[in-house]
């Protein structure tokens, strides 16, 4: 409600006020003849005093101008308010100066300060000022009022400022909440500090001498605790912070003179012992006056602080603004670490405990802070008992807070209150906040890790403590216990990543001690009673690799965190030693670790994932080949005894990055590594070559299908990782899948590895093409190509579901990988073996989504309805996990164009039914769709829309109609509503995109309106209801336009009384909404009724420009129109259209097909003049469309 300041006020460096201070001082009032106790009663009076005012001001504030270069120039700053928003550095010298001012006139220095607080709120307008014994008292309570004058258009606001009564005027803009202290930019930010710190030096300055006058600090007091009472945001804000800054200065000045105090008081003992018998003494006269002087200066103290506590903080502290709640409780919180004696008590602390519950996320804030700056003193906890037990449960509860940031800090706050309060949290309360270290929020789930690592982890003694057979690793090793114990208590066993990220910085000490680990991994139970069991055996190992991969890559896991970190010059120096520590280590210690737990796959599966963070250097500069020999021989063992895919994965990655080019041990792994595959290949080969002899024979027997299946897998894994093109493994594989098409009774078991084995050799295989190949290789591999895909479609009818899933997946991979190969190679290569699907192939890739991701829960409690009995949580979450991998891989092909964008309608009538499981997939796809093409992104909303429309009013009675109320129009709608949403906040972005909807939207639903007379209810009307959705996403000049579009199809007036028309009644409202034309809906007859051909602005009125209220359309239709106004609003909005309409044809050209004209039938047409040339001027625009604004997205 302020309004904003002029180009001058803006601009510190200008001579113009941003108040225009027409202040009436006593001495003023005094001196003249014609002013007589404040009562100014002619303009040549008033004229008068106002030029003897400017002279005194000008007078007083002269001595404190100070200089300043700014762009160049040198600023002349002529008010405090200008000096304080400059800086800091003329600060004290300023205070100085004003301080003289006052003491030579002071009521000239107050109105001074009195209007720079009024300048500080932002507001434009003047200050007069009064006697207070001028008038009675009652007529004194009478006018301690604020209004707002209606027919001037001014703001006022009458209140006391002892011994004045001020009265601020000022225009008022009440769009405008704009005012210094909310203002952004570096300047006015620096200026908040600045008119905070010229507070605290004001004080200063005054505590000594001025400040006790009974004058100055009432006057001060009552005119911010009168401003931090007014309706007006800017003059709460600025005051109550001017208050609060007060009283904290004031506070600062009670606890000197208390020392003070105590320091006379302490003399004038000595002084009093000193002297003997009833003898007097000047030194202890002096020493009682001056312990009186103080004691007097501190019951004015007091005084002042109780007047500003009660006078604003007391009414402040519950402000709709959080602005000024936070500035409470911090100012609050500084009075309590300050002054304890006086505020620290239950009295003030209830006033943080109760805004703790505060909606506005900052508030909370400000009171955590605060608390944690008294939580921290030990000496303070003590006076806290009551607050603490009466908000404990409040405090332990927010690290549950929506806001980060609040969560972060009441974590901390517990951690400090865990320290200094004994016993204050229970050991549920514990539990609770442990578990905060899983959590995705980093710097919450550090803040618990400091809360479990000192709570739980770390203990007093733990370095002296020496358990039997410890050794030196006593402390670690009761350390690591405790984590272990922990997480087995914690049931989440496969967030170790996340623990071990939360304890990194709290913890790194002993998480690194990787000697300690292994050493009790190694440890026998005839040595040692107390060794690990196999769960924590596990446990361990988990924990090993999780603190080797936060050491060796220096960023948290995935899904905590936006980003890799960027590590810092020491950091880096950090990683590399910890690498080295880890390679120097584990090449000696992993071998031994993999030969004791070979049999168990989880444990050696974690443990072959450890090479991959080796510095492979030092191997060889380390002599340390023979530990590799080791290595070597533990991995092939462990090939040979399992045919877990992960372990097989994991033994595949390690001799892949042993066997890395530039790399001196390269040669031997890859010799091992040939060694390994040709004695896999040749199991691999005695078992087809059994297969081939026997085939039904050996589909029957259990234990060659197992045989089958983990040599299958073992070959597929190193596939993967390797190319195995030399063993032509491709023909043997494709051999069992032609087997299976032709005969179809191969067992999955051998399937789904052929399946995938056959896929891996064809990529090897497309990889090397790509490079450097001849013409007919090329086409040999595209005749594989096709095969593949041609058997592929074959298994997607296959009776198991785990076949059908699996060739979905790899379909979805080959076709992507096909449809965008590399061309800088091999630009032929890649033109024969590009391959997008036919229609064919995309419908079938379509059915299967439907039928295996969004089937419906009847159905398939009903094929499966025994199968679900016996299935528990973790079988639940197992199939909701594929059927996301399945619509993410298919959402691929949407998003990177292998199939028609199209075919995500399919997929977005899914959304809000299917949003708890699918919904982010489904949302990325349509943010990925639109970025890549906007107008075809909306097309396919609009289809998905359109076909549901189709679906559910087929489903309808044709002769009721559509039913508005039904389930499926309702969810129609939701879905719809969604949609806008996905548009965001930016309507100019999404401009094209949203005009398209109406566009497209429009003219579905006007299909088949062909009757008698063009008055036919069209079938699809109603489907405007459904894109009403989006007319909030429309700007002002849009919903114009498409207002004028829809005017194509409503050609006549049209009876619309039934409720048949009501979609259309409700559309075009939702179109004309917040304009004026929204008063004529209907008219009084019922009938569809035009929209008039001018836009009707609000009216403001100003009592400055004299201007005339515009004449509404209602009432411009019942007076002749020859107002001039109404001629030059005509002329003006033709001439904006015109200069707009090449800019609107550019963005929204379906819109505007034959520019902005609309086909009206011809006893709409008017024609106004007629030019010389006898020819009539054409007016059958759609509308006189007001486009401004219209440029935005320009």
């Amino acid at each position: 409600m302020i309004a904003e300041p002029n180009a001058a006020s803006n601009l510190p460096g200008q001579k113009g006020n941003a108040v225009h201070g027409e202040t009436v001082p006593e001495s003023a009032v005094q001196n003249s003849n014609c002013v007589r106790n404040g009562n100014l009663k002619t303009p040549r009076e008033k004229r008068k005093v106002r030029e003897q005012c400017e002279n005194i001001r000008t007078n007083s504030s002269s001595s404190r101008r100070v200089s300043q270069l700014q762009n160049g120039e040198v600023v002349e700053a002529v008010t405090l308010f200008e000096v304080v928003s400059m800086g800091k550095q003329a600060m004290q010298s300023v205070v100085d100066d004003w301080v003289e001012a006052y003491k030579q006139d002071r009521n000239v220095a107050l109105l001074d300060l009195i209007n720079f607080f009024i300048q500080c709120s932002g507001c434009q307008g003047m200050v007069t000022a009064e006697m207070f014994q001028s008038l009675h008292k009652k007529d004194v309570m009478r006018k301690m009022t604020e209004t707002f004058d209606e027919e001037t258009g001014l703001q006022y606001k009458k209140f006391m400022a002892y011994p004045w009564i001020l009265t601020v005027t000022w225009p008022v803009d009440m769009d405008n909440e704009d005012y210094p202290l909310i203002r952004t930019g570096p300047y006015w930010k620096k200026f908040k500090s600045n008119f905070c710190e010229f507070i605290a030096v004001l004080v200063q300055q005054c505590q000594c001498s001025i400040l006790y006058d009974s004058y100055l600090m009432d006057t001060v007091i009552s005119l911010l605790t009168g401003l931090a009472d007014s309706m007006v945001r800017a003059f709460r804000h600025t005051s109550t912070l001017a208050a609060m800054k007060l009283l904290t200065a004031v506070v600062s000045v009670h606890l000197n003179l208390d020392v003070n105090k105590h320091s006379a008081q302490r003399l004038y003992e000595v002084e009093k012992k000193r002297i003997s018998g009833k003898r007097t003494s000047y030194r202890l006269d002096q020493l009682e006056r001056k312990r009186k002087e103080y004691e007097h200066k501190l019951l004015e103290i007091q005084n002042m602080m109780n007047a500003i506590f009660k006078g604003t903080f007391l009414n402040r502290y519950r402000d709709v603004i959080p602005e000024i709640r936070a500035t409470c409780i911090e100012e609050i919180s500084s009075w309590m670490k300050t002054y304890p004696d006086a505020f620290l008590n239950d009295s003030y602390l209830k006033y943080i405990g109760w805004m703790l519950y505060d909606k506005q996320a900052e508030v909370r804030l400000k009171c955590l802070l605060g608390l944690q700056g008294l939580y921290s003193r030990k000496e303070l906890v003590s006076r806290m008992d009551l607050f603490t037990s009466r908000f404990k449960d409040r405090i332990v509860s927010m690290p549950l807070d929506k806001d980060h940031e609040v969560a972060v800090q009441a974590m901390k706050l517990l951690m400090l209150m865990s320290q200094n309060c004994e016993d204050v949290l229970s050991a549920e309360d514990c539990e609770t906040l442990y578990r905060f270290v899983y959590t995705t929020h980093r710097p919450l789930a550090v803040a618990a890790g400091e809360f479990l690592y000192k709570r739980l982890l770390s203990h007093e003694g733990d370095e002296e403590v020496q358990p039997k057979g410890g050794g030196k690793f006593g402390a670690s090793a009761h350390q690591l216990k405790r984590l272990i114990h922990f997480f087995l208590e914690s049931e989440l066993h496969e967030h170790v990543a996340y623990l071990i990220d939360s304890l990194w910085d709290w913890a790194g000490k002993f998480l690194k001690d990787w000697e300690c680990m292994t050493t009790l991994l190694l440890k026998n139970a005839e040595e040692d009673g107390e060794a690990l069991s196999d769960a924590h055996e596990s446990i361990l190992i988990e924990i090993i690799l999780a603190t080797v991969r936060e050491a060796a890559e220096g960023h948290p896991p995935v899904g905590r965190g936006a980003a890799k970190k960027i590590l810092s010059v020491k950091e880096k120096k950090i990683q590399l030693e910890d690498c080295t520590r880890i390679t120097e280590h584990f090449i000696m210690v992993l071998p031994q670790l993999l030969a004791k737990y070979s049999t168990d796959a989880q444990k050696v599966a974690n443990l072959l994932q450890i090479p991959q963070y080796y510095d492979l250097d030092v191997y060889s500069t380390g002599h340390l080949e023979k530990h590799l020999d080791a290595l070597l021989r533990e991995v092939k063992n462990i090939v040979a005894q399992h045919s877990d895919m992960s372990v097989l994965e994991a033994s595949s990655r390690t001799y892949c990055i042993l066997c890395s080019e530039g790399i001196a041990i390269s040669g031997q792994v890859d010799r091992a590594r040939t060694q390994l595959i040709d004695e896999l290949m040749g199991q691999l080969n005695q078992l087809l070559d059994r297969f081939w002899q026997k085939e039904e024979e050996f589909c029957t027997d259990a234990g060659e299908i197992s045989q089958m299946h983990s040599a299958l897998r073992r070959v597929t894994a190193f596939h993967n990782a390797h190319d195995l093109t030399k063993w032509n493994l491709y023909d043997k594989t494709l051999r069992l899948l032609v087997f299976e098409t032709e005969r179809g009774n191969l067992p999955v078991l051998m399937i789904l590895p052929a399946l995938q084995c056959t896929y891996f050799s064809l990529l090897w295989q497309l990889a090397a093409v790509l490079e450097n190949s001849p013409k007919e290789s090329l086409f040999a591999l595209r005749r594989e190509l096709r095969r593949f895909s041609q058997i592929c479609l074959c298994f997607l009818r296959h009776k198991e579901k785990d076949v059908r899933e699996k060739v979905f997946m790899i379909l979805c991979d080959w076709l992507l990988i096909l449809s965008h190969q590399d061309s800088n190679n091999n630009e032929e290569a890649v033109r024969l073996l590009d391959y997008l699907p036919n229609t064919s192939l995309q419908e079938k890739l379509l059915l299967f989504i439907q039928e295996h991701v969004f089937v419906e829960e009847e159905e398939e409690s009903k094929d499966l309805a025994e199968e679900e009995e016996r299935k528990d949580e973790s079988c639940k979450l197992d199939d909701l996990h594929k059927k996301r991998s399945l619509l993410a891989a298919y959402c691929k092909l949407i998003v990177y164009n292998v199939v028609e964008m199209s075919a995500a309608a399919e997929i977005y009538k899914h959304y809000v039914k299917t949003y708890n499981d699918f919904g982010d997939i489904i949302k990325e796809t349509l943010s990925k769709t639109r970025h890549n093409n906007k107008i075809q992104s909306t097309k396919t909303l609009i289809l998905c829309l359109q076909q549901l429309f189709r679906t559910h009013a087929e489903s309808q009675d044709s002769r009721s109609g559509v039913d508005f109320s039904s389930a499926s129009f309702t969810n129609i709608k939701e879905l719809a509503r969604r949609f806008s949403l996905t548009f965001g906040w930016d309507q100019v972005k999404s401009r094209e995109s949203v005009a398209m909807i109406h566009k497209e939207g429009i003219e579905f639903a006007f299909q088949g309106a062909t009757g008698v007379d063009g008055k036919c209810l069209p079938p699809n009307l109603s489907f405007l209801l459904i894109i009403s959705e989006f007319s909030n996403k429309l700007l002002k000049p849009d919903k114009r336009l498409v207002y004028a579009y829809l005017q194509r199809y409503v050609a006549e007036p049209l009876p619309c009384r039934g409720d048949e028309w009501q979609p259309l009644v409700s559309y075009r409202n939702s179109l004309l909404a917040n304009e004026d034309e929204e008063s004529s809906v209907l008219g009084s007859s019922g009938e569809w009724t035009p929209v008039g051909t001018s836009k009707t602005s609000s009216f403001k009125r100003k009592l400055s420009n004299g201007s005339l209220p515009e004449t509404s359309r209602i009432e411009a239709e019942g007076k002749a129109p020859d107002l001039p106004c109404a001629s030059q609003l005509e002329k003006r909005s033709r001439k904006r259209l015109k200069s707009r309409e090449v800019h609107l044809q550019e963005h929204l050209p379906f819109l505007c097909p034959g520019g902005l004209r609309r086909r009206y039938c011809q006893k709409e047409i008017k024609t106004e003049d007629v030019s010389e040339g006898g020819q009539a001027e054409d007016t059958t625009e759609d509308v006189d469309v007001d486009v401004v604004g219209a440029d935005q997205d320009s």
